[in-house]
């Protein structure tokens, strides 16, 4: 049993709000990598055509509890990674 089944919908909270959808697919990448169970939920309404993701973000991410502190430091990390310069030639 992997760690995305030992654990039922109702031990997964909200963690954080997303940005936008290149950070949403960063994290995706590295909790899976690490085997960090979670969920990632787009507030996308194509009713509304994304409106409410301009209000609220564009999505939040859920995981257990016991994982909180973890995914945070690797959401911070995430966000305060400097953009890379790719006309710069080091």
């Amino acid at each position: 049993m992997n760690h995305q089944t030992q654990y039922l919908q109702e031990d997964f909270i909200k963690i954080a709000v997303l940005e936008n959808s290149i950070e949403a697919q960063l994290v995706d990448s590295i909790l899976t990598d690490l085997d960090i169970p979670h969920r990632i939920r787009s507030y996308h309404d194509t009713a509304l055509n994304g409106l409410y993701q301009v209000q609220k973000g564009w999505g939040n991410l859920e995981a257990p509890e016991s994982y909180q502190k973890e995914i945070i430091q690797i959401l911070d990390g995430i966000r305060i990674s400097p953009p890379i310069d790719e006309t710069s030639g080091s």
